[in-house]
């Protein structure tokens, strides 16, 4: 069998050069998905371009408005006390994949890029409605995340393409990220919500994950929630358990999932429409 090329290069741009010089060449971050697709002789790519000595792919910025996270950033370092100020929920998901070994390992990007409907960073990324910002010979692009999530592990990202970092704007409010799986740890969520309330604008987004092909907003649950909650209560927003409970049914109706070895449809429904509950409810109080 012939050894792959391996090229590791120390620039964005000589990644994208060494993808433009091999093509079908396979991009590396923290292999967590690759490598094992690899051990089970499911992929053979001629060359592979590992992005670990990329520095600028590590950083993170976080403004006022926004927070900007290289695609190299990993788990560990979302999960850690910087970033989890300020993107609670990313840092809960971040949290929640595999093992310590795992989270020192796998990447934003590469979350992104694998594009699996169980991405546990996708539903918060999608409720904050995240840009991703590519490069290639042609210079970069900023790319909304829904049109570069395009399917089951399919995405618009081209080949010679490589994800440079992804752009959140800031939500002044709570969070939470909420996920079911068949054990409490080192598991692929079976369902996952991410809800975001924002006090300034006096909205509620709400984004799913493993309950269709690509993670889905539930708009109808966002805007009857919206509008039910009192946004100017003594003590923060409330809302009544019959209008918790509607929110719970819309969530439900957003979500289109599959039966697989995993779980069931009809249990992957009705558990994302139970978490994005609990997740509102940590979020809102319940009114008397």
């Amino acid at each position: 069998m012939p050894v792959a090329r391996v090229a590791v290069p120390t620039t964005v741009d000589e990644a994208v050069q060494a993808l433009r010089e091999t093509p079908g060449a396979q991009l590396l971050a923290g292999g967590t998905d690759f490598c094992v697709e690899v051990n089970f002789g499911l992929r053979r790519p001629p060359a592979v371009v590992a992005l670990r000595r990329v520095r600028e792919l590590r950083r993170y910025e976080v403004t006022p408005a926004s927070v900007v996270i290289g695609a190299g950033t990993t788990y560990a370092d979302m999960g850690g006390p910087e970033l989890s100020s300020v993107l609670p929920a990313l840092a809960a998901a971040a949290r929640t994949v595999g093992s310590p070994q795992i989270r020192n390992a796998g990447t934003l990007g590469g979350n992104v890029a694998t594009a699996s409907p169980a991405g546990d960073t996708l539903p918060l990324l999608t409720a904050l409605d995240a840009r991703v910002r590519l490069r290639g010979p042609s210079g970069g692009r900023t790319v909304a995340l829904g049109e570069v999530v395009t399917g089951v592990k399919t995405t618009s990202i081209a080949p010679d393409e490589v994800v440079v970092e992804v752009v959140l704007d800031r939500r002044p409010g709570p969070q939470q990220f909420l996920k079911v799986g068949t054990r409490n740890a080192m598991v692929i969520a079976i369902a996952s919500a991410a809800v975001v309330v924002d006090l300034e604008a006096h909205d509620v987004r709400v984004a799913l994950g493993s309950v269709a092909p690509v993670p889905v907003r539930a708009a109808a649950a966002e805007a009857h929630i919206a509008d039910a909650i009192d946004w100017r209560a003594a003590g923060g927003p409330r809302a009544s358990a019959a209008a918790l409970a509607r929110f719970a049914e819309l969530v439900a109706d957003a979500a289109s999932p599959i039966t697989d070895h995993r779980s069931t449809s009809e249990y992957r429904r009705r558990a994302v429409q139970v978490i994005a509950r609990r997740a509102l409810e940590r979020c809102v109080a319940r009114a008397a």
